[in-house]
């Protein structure tokens, strides 16, 4: 199996721990005996899940979009003595709308916690699971990572990015006990549609209910994944479909497809 053994003070960080994917995520790694590290801004949420799950769970509240605030939580848990094992880059978000009507701050502070937390945490917790001879890392993209995305362009770009980057990195990690695995979800009822401003019956219209999976399947999926050792996971058989037909189609020609449907360029 790819997951490291649970062990006193080794640990398993879940960034965006405290909703959807990433709280059902942190639930599975719990269940399976691994001390946690929650990480998202809400301490409140991050406390009342670790209230609720077994074993032992550390709350660190960080604003990822923040390389002071990265740097910092490296620190904290160095200074706690706990070693990261198991690394889930789950925290992500979306801006909605085409570029030309974009703002840059919104947009910048997207790619850094979708992109830079991503490249930033891997580079700093991976030299040690080499080094030990053993860990894991789940970064959570999405199926947009297979196709262009326009009206939600920063974030298509972000995810196919993530999808890239750990094909990439787990090519580099063969041999050394070490694994790094993609989790590409479909849409997920989890606010993250409304959150980044899709009116909720366009979204549903955009993507049929045959493509939405539960969070709680995607966590399961994403973390049984990760312990086979499998690069790259889609949950949902229409997704996985989806995924290769719109790797496989002329970009040109479904990015216009695309533009059309998309309810941000409404």
């Amino acid at each position: 199996m790819s997951l490291p053994a649970p062990a006193a003070a080794h640990v398993a960080l879940v960034t965006g721990a405290s909703s959807g994917i990433g709280e059902e995520i942190a639930r599975d790694l719990a269940e399976r005996g691994h001390e946690l590290v929650l990480v998202a801004r809400s301490r409140g949420r991050l406390e009342a899940l670790a209230a609720s799950l077994p074993g032992t769970a550390h709350v660190v509240p960080v604003d990822l979009s923040e390389d002071a605030e990265r740097a910092r939580l490296g620190d904290e848990l160095a200074a706690r003595g706990l070693v990261v094992d198991v690394l889930v880059n789950n925290a992500g978000f979306s801006t909605l709308g085409p570029v030309a009507r974009s703002e840059a701050v919104a947009e910048l502070r997207m790619v850094a916690v979708d992109v830079g937390a991503v490249v930033d945490l891997c580079s700093r917790f991976v030299p040690g699971m080499v080094e030990r001879g053993a860990g894991a890392v789940l970064n959570v993209a999405s199926t947009a990572a297979f196709q262009p995305l326009p009206g939600q362009a920063a974030y298509g770009g972000s995810k196919a990015f993530v999808l890239s980057y750990t094909r990439s990195l787990a090519a580099e990690l063969r041999g050394t006990g070490v694994t790094a695995t993609v989790l590409c979800p479909g849409p997920v009822d989890t606010g993250f549609g409304e959150a980044a401003g899709f009116d909720r019956e366009d979204f549903e219209k955009a993507l049929p209910r045959p493509m939405w999976v539960a969070a709680r399947d995607v966590a399961r999926a994403g973390v049984a994944g990760l312990d086979a050792g499998r690069a790259v996971v889609i949950p949902g058989a229409v997704n996985r479909v989806g995924a290769v037909l719109a790797a496989r189609a002329p970009q040109g020609l479904l990015a216009r497809v695309l533009a059309k449907a998309h309810p941000g360029l409404r």
